[in-house]
């Protein structure tokens, strides 16, 4: 079973390739902790020279053989630094740099005193510029961007995508970076992947607003880097994303988009399942321990989910102002080990359309509920989601839900948790009515078995727990 921890980092050896690659990438000591990848643009400290987000590329892939570990020694390393190139205008155009070639549209090199630069050039982005690899690296370690504002333009947000497949498909890589600063500040992804690989830095907002990007440096993945002298390197408490919902997929929800109605949707703080039409998921899981639990505040950024598939409606932030809540599946204060994954918690599609009596009444109280179960020692699997439909939210289109569900497996802390589950381990499961006038009720009084919300779902919940176990465990009521 995947566990907290997974992936970790070769933190040794890419801080040795991060200090040679650039002395300006370290001219400031660092003042921040790592920003990891969450759902939300990463904000650029103008004080801080380095922010870093962990993406693992094979992290969930099976061990194999080190028989290309030379081949990605012998490789260089690249700097990009568009010192040897020339293109001066916007137009979409190929241009030799000393790396290789690049596609540069909507996207210049510049050398004038406006364009923040290391040397004499830099790249210039407007409107939706793009830099993008017309060549593949066969490995990469990590992918540090300076970055900053053009002349005294406004702040733009900019992200970086790969590919595998020689530029025919494009996945994001973390989550979009905001460039606010007039200096050069470094955005270092860590990659770690031994595939072949390119990559393109897309402007994604900010229009009229100009962004240079220099010293563009690509390190070679190295899978044995020896000692590690830092045993926790990435303090994420959610690397592994599998994690969320090792119980099971009750679903089956895939990442196909023809699959609209059950679409997967995997995210480090959660996963979910979500329907199209419906503008809401249909189920949200997540794993919940005290390394979840902390001193960020809550956010309050409700905002759509721009990682939906194109062409698909994206469910704004306003306020339903209907009677109903913004409600959560996810929790905010089952995040706040870190404001990034507080803030993902307020993307749209983790929240549904949820009477306020029904949110801020029996529902907060099993949530509350559960962390209590956390602080006293143990580790909680978590999935809900919803059913029924009772109409649609005016502003947005939601369908209101009838029924509100939840699920929830307790384990004293520990490790090998799906082989920990027995016949004796507790499992709590409500449906509530999704109405107004309960705000004072209970959430025990809610109780039913996992057979009842299988029976009015048509999920298969805990599937990955052994038959005989689950058997016994899905047609039990909580009573404790």
């Amino acid at each position: 079973m995947l566990k907290k921890f997974r992936g970790q980092l070769a933190v040794w050896f890419l801080a040795i390739m991060l200090m040679a690659g650039s002395t300006a990438l370290h001219s400031k000591a660092h003042t921040q902790e790592p920003q990891y990848a969450a759902d939300q643009a990463v904000q650029i400290d103008p004080n801080v020279t380095e922010q870093v987000q962990y993406i693992n590329l094979d992290a969930d892939q099976p061990s194999r053989a080190i028989d290309g570990f030379e081949s990605y020694e012998k490789v260089s390393p690249i700097n990009e630094g568009f010192e040897t190139g020339s293109k001066g205008s916007y137009a979409s155009a190929s241009v030799t740099l000393t790396s290789g070639s690049w596609t540069m549209d909507d996207a210049l090199i510049g050398n004038l005193t406006g364009d923040r630069k290391n040397g004499t050039k830099s790249a210039r982005m407007v409107n939706s510029g793009k830099i993008t690899m017309n060549f593949d690296r066969v490995s990469a370690g990590t992918v540090t961007i300076q970055h900053a504002v053009y002349g005294s333009d406004g702040p733009s947000t900019w992200e970086l995508w790969y590919s595998f497949d020689s530029g025919l498909g494009w996945k994001r890589a973390g989550m979009p970076v905001t460039t606010t600063s007039t200096t050069l500040q470094a955005a270092t992804f860590v990659i770690n992947t031994g595939r072949n690989i390119r990559f393109s830095i897309n402007k994604a907002s900010g229009a009229g607003s100009r962004i240079n990007i220099d010293d563009i440096q690509i390190s070679n993945y190295v899978t044995e880097p020896g000692p590690n002298p830092n045993p926790n390197p990435n303090p994420n408490p959610n690397p592994n994303a599998a994690l969320h919902y090792a119980l099971g997929n009750p679903s089956g929800a895939t990442m196909d988009t023809a699959n609209f109605t059950n679409y997967l949707m995997e995210k480090p703080q959660y996963v979910l399942s979500y329907h199209r039409d419906r503008r809401t998921p249909n189920w949200v899981s997540w794993h919940l321990d005290t390394s979840d639990i902390g001193s960020a505040p809550r956010q309050d950024d409700f905002r759509a989910d721009t990682t939906l598939p194109a062409g698909w409606y994206q469910v704004g932030g306003t306020a339903f102002g209907t009677g109903y809540d913004r409600g959560h599946q996810c929790p905010s204060a089952d995040r706040t080990s870190t404001i990034p994954n507080n803030s993902a918690t307020f993307l749209m599609t983790n929240m549904i359309p949820q009477a306020s009596d029904n949110n801020q009444g029996p529902w907060e109280k099993l949530e509350s509920y559960t962390r209590t179960q956390v602080q006293a020692g143990n580790e909680v699997y978590i999935i809900c989601g919803v059913y029924g439909a009772n109409g649609t939210i005016a502003v947005n289109g939601m369908t209101i839900p009838t029924n509100t569900w939840k699920v929830v497996v307790v384990l004293p802390n520990g490790t090998d948790d799906l082989n920990r589950i027995n016949t004796s381990t507790r499992v709590i499961a409500v449906d509530m009515p999704n109405v107004a006038g309960i705000r004072n009720n209970t959430w025990q009084q809610y109780r039913v078995s996992v057979d009842s919300i299988e029976a009015m779902t048509g999920y298969d919940l805990l599937s990955n727990v052994p038959p005989a176990i689950q058997a016994v465990l899905e047609a039990q009521v909580d009573n404790q």
